[in-house]
């Protein structure tokens, strides 16, 4: 069902990628969402209207319950490393890109729900997540961008009124709705590289370089210069996470962005 109202407009620049890059998939409903946390100033930043959100509609696109206008959901395809050994194929197995939001300031971030149902990539998964593990990310995130260290952002955290099985058995589902710059993985580049789709890595170096990089785009090797900038700028990131004293469990090229 389409929401009657923009109250999140959304673009599709990822999700007008060939289907290589991803499979087109929506949020699998929930039964009864329910705002556990709202970001507000951070959805000002965005342009959004925090009461917008607040409301029926809101609550059920941030559930994905409803798809915002002018959305095309998909789930992003990458590989990676689990447990020491290549994954070919990995991609979001529990999370959704809903589209990019532009903001008052000119700038494009995505929307992105994690713990959103399964996915082609889910590999016999539920899809969902527990409302703990949204708790911690919410609250980690922003933490981090208190501290002035590039991150990820919360703009809100749900109950879907449905319960999911884990190993400690039965606990709360929760989604998160996350914000970022990208969501496009180091792993992504992995995917389309190990399956000999050069023109599709060229295709997704101009996509990064124009939304992310666009002081490379006249270099003459693009993908040499976008592959430096961001070796320094995760160093950079690492650095700063030791800095708090934060080590990443996971940091895998599938979790790398």
């Amino acid at each position: 069902m389409t929401a009657p109202s923009p109250l999140l407009p959304l673009g599709q620049g990822y999700a007008s990628l060939p289907d290589i890059f991803h499979a087109r998939v929506g949020p699998t409903p929930v039964q009864a969402p329910e705002l556990v946390a709202l970001n507000e100033p951070l959805a000002r930043e965005l342009g959004l209207d925090p009461d917008a959100l607040r409301s029926e509609a809101g609550v059920d696109i941030l559930a994905g319950n409803r798809t915002p206008e002018g959305a095309r959901p998909v789930a992003m395809a990458y590989a990676g490393h689990q447990f020491g050994g290549w994954v070919p194929r990995l991609g979001d197995g529990r999370a959704i890109l809903l589209g990019e939001l532009e903001t008052p300031e000119g700038e494009t971030v995505d929307i992105h729900l994690k713990g959103s149902g399964p996915t082609p990539f889910s590999r016999r998964g539920d899809g969902r997540s527990s409302l703990g593990p949204v708790v911690r990310e919410y609250l980690g995130s922003e933490a981090m961008a208190a501290l002035g260290i590039p991150t990820t952002r919360a703009l809100a955290a749900l109950h879907t009124g449905e319960t999911v099985w884990r190993q400690s058995g039965q606990e709360p589902g929760g989604i998160m709705v996350r914000v970022a710059r990208s969501h496009v993985r180091v792993g992504t580049f992995e995917y389309l590289a190990r399956q000999g789709e050069v023109e599709e890595v060229e295709r997704l170096v101009d996509h990064v370089v124009a939304r992310h990089y666009p002081e490379l785009a006249s270099e003459a090797n693009r993908a040499a210069a976008l592959f430096q900038a961001v070796r320094q700028r995760t160093a950079s990131l690492v650095a700063d996470w030791l800095s708090v004293g934060f080590v990443h469990g996971v940091m895998n090229t599938d979790n790398t962005t």
